[in-house]
């Protein structure tokens, strides 16, 4: 089973670009990011003519993410745990019925928190807390689970082209790295990681500054797998060419294979 991450930058600017990767790559689920609308006006037709079950977690203009499958979902839940206050569409989850296995796909969208340290910082460290929680769930629970979506962490320096340009920013402040390892010290798997060593692998290029062109990209976007997740993967990859076609979001495409 190939499952893909996307952030999309917008689902209305974007619904082209999508399409086309969908019908190229042909991930039997897709975990979108910053979809930017409300579940109501997600043009959900368009992806169910594909064969996909849609299921979204939208909110207006900010945010939202959603999971498109082509297996059946259950138990599909919206809200990362542990605020009730917490309104921003950052989380869903479901379970996706393999041929011979399920697994627990965890969508998320975690918070930016630029400018930091500030308001924005504070909540992106909360709501990172509240990761580790749902993440010790899924590991005592000792099925097959991944937590997959746009982190907004560069885990070390080798995830981005120029480390010292990064430093004092949200995405790689020594505090929201250990954040980020205390997760991942718990058992998880950095699929990536697991597949591919060194620098030079991105998943993000600003729109600003030339980035693209002179391949300035960090890597921010993971899948995050459970021991017994791990166990059955076969491949992981960053579909990088996809930043360069028409209308790109500023982030590509990862995705894990998997023997479901």
């Amino acid at each position: 089973m190939k499952i893909a991450s996307f952030n999309i930058n917008g689902i209305k600017a974007r619904i082209g670009a999508l399409s086309d990767w969908l019908d190229e790559a042909q991930p039997d689920v897709a975990v979108l990011q910053e979809i930017k609308s409300i579940d109501e006006n997600f043009p959900r037709e368009i992806f169910e003519d594909k064969g996909y079950v849609v299921e979204t977690h939208g909110q207006k203009s900010f945010n939202g993410v959603a999971i498109l499958s082509k297996h059946p979902l259950e138990d599909v839940t919206r809200g990362l745990p542990g605020d009730d206050e917490d309104e921003q569409a950052r989380w869903i989850e479901a379970t996706v019925m393999g041929d011979t296995t399920a697994c627990r796909i965890c969508g998320l969208y975690l918070p930016n928190g630029n400018p930091a340290p500030g308001p924005k910082y504070d909540y992106k460290l909360a709501w990172m807390e509240r990761l580790h929680a749902r993440a010790r769930d899924l590991l005592a629970s000792e099925e097959p689970a991944l937590m997959a979506g746009d982190y907004n962490i560069i885990p070390q320096d080798e995830d981005a082209k120029r480390p010292e340009a990064w430093t004092e920013d949200a995405l790689a402040r020594p505090e929201s790295r250990a954040a980020f390892r205390r997760i991942v010290n718990l058992g998880f798997t950095d699929a990536f990681r697991a597949r591919h060593q060194g620098p030079g692998h991105y998943s993000f290029w600003d729109y600003q500054a030339g980035a693209w062109n002179r391949d300035d990209g960090i890597r921010i976007d993971h899948f995050l797998l459970t021991p017994q997740t791990a166990d059955l993967m076969n491949d992981c990859q960053i579909d990088k060419a996809v930043r360069g076609r028409e209308k790109p979001s500023d982030h590509v495409p990862i995705w894990v294979d998997l023997s479901l």
